[in-house]
C-alpha cells in the first residue's frame, strides 16, 4: 500500500441473510484529503463507516490502515490507533457542561475515565487543553453552559470537540450537517476545514453543497458498490449519477441519507 492513503478497503463485502448491503468496495482514502461519502438512501454509506469503526464486521475482504491490516481489530483498539467517528446523532451528555464534556472525552483518551475517587481538583491539569478545543470550535464562552441549553448547531461543534480530544490521524465524519439549517450549516463547514488541518477526513454527507465546498475527493455509492469516484466537478457532471439521484437536475440539491 502506497503511503499516500491513510485508509483502504479491498473487496470489501457485507451480507445480511443474502441481502448485499455493502458489495466490494475499493476505498483509498488519501493522506490529508477531505473525503466524501455520498449517494442515495440506502446506498450502503452508513454501513461502510460502521465496518470501517469495527461496529459490524465484514463478511469479506480487509480493512488497511496506515498500511496495517486492522480488519480483525475490535472498534476501541481502532480508536485508540487514531480512527476516530462523530456520530450522526450528537452524542454529548446532557446535563453536563460543555467543558465537562470535553474532559469526560480527555480522561477517556488518557485512560483515566473510571477513577472517580480523584478529587475534581487533580482533573484541572486538563483545563487548558479542553478550552483550547472549545476554543476551536467557537465554544469559549460556553465552556460553564449546559450542554442542553446549547442551539443545536453549537451541540454538533461541542460532539466535535470531544472527537478532536481523541487526537484521531482519521476523522470519520456521519452526516455532520443533518438537520441543520443555512447559518449552521456554514459554520460546521468551516468547523470541518479546520478540523481536516493536520489530519485526514472521510465524511458521509447528504447535502451536496457542502461537499462542493469541501471535499478533495468524493465516492458514490450505489446499492452497495461504487458507481464512480473522482472530484466534484467530474462526480456532478456524471449522468449515473444524476440518474441514481431519482433524476435531479441539479447534482448541488440536498438529498436524503
Amino acid at each position: 500500500m502506497s503511503d499516500q492513503f491513510v485508509l483502504e478497503t479491498q473487496g470489501l463485502v457485507k451480507e445480511f441473510k443474502g441481502f448485499v448491503a455493502v458489495d466490494d468496495v475499493n476505498l483509498k482514502v488519501n493522506r490529508g484529503h477531505i473525503h466524501a461519502l455520498i449517494g442515495p438512501n440506502g446506498a450502503g454509506k452508513t454501513t461502510v463507516f460502521n465496518l470501517l469503526t469495527k461496529f459490524l464486521a465484514p463478511t469479506r475482504g480487509k480493512i488497511l490502515f496506515n498500511g496495517k491490516d486492522i480488519t480483525p481489530m475490535k472498534s476501541a483498539a481502532i480508536a485508540r490507533m487514531g480512527v476516530v467517528r462523530s456520530f450522526q446523532i450528537s452524542a454529548v451528555f446532557p446535563h453536563m457542561t460543555a467543558l465537562e464534556n470535553v474532559r469526560i472525552a480527555l480522561q477517556s483518551f488518557e485512560g483515566s475515565s473510571f477513577h472517580f475517587w480523584k478529587s475534581g481538583g487533580s482533573l484541572d491539569r486538563l483545563n487548558e487543553r479542553c478550552m483550547e478545543l472549545l476554543d476551536s470550535v467557537g465554544l469559549v464562552e460556553f465552556a460553564d453552559t449546559l450542554t442542553v441549553e446549547l442551539a443545536y448547531g453549537r451541540k454538533r461543534a461541542l460532539e466535535l470537540a470531544t472527537t478532536l480530544a481523541m487526537e484521531p490521524q482519521l476523522l470519520l465524519l456521519d452526516e455532520p450537517t443533518q438537520g441543520m439549517g443555512g447559518e449552521d450549516v456554514d459554520r460546521v463547514v468551516e468547523l470541518v476545514r479546520k478540523a481536516a488541518e493536520g489530519r485526514t477526513v472521510l465524511m458521509v454527507e447528504h447535502n451536496l453543497g457542502v461537499v462542493s465546498k469541501l471535499c478533495d475527493r468524493i465516492t458514490v455509492l450505489s446499492q452497495g458498490a461504487v458507481l464512480t469516484e473522482g472530484d466534484y466537478q467530474s462526480v456532478s457532471d456524471d449522468p449515473r449519477v444524476r440518474e441514481v439521484y431519482m433524476g435531479t437536475e441539479s447534482t448541488s440539491a440536498e438529498v436524503t441519507e
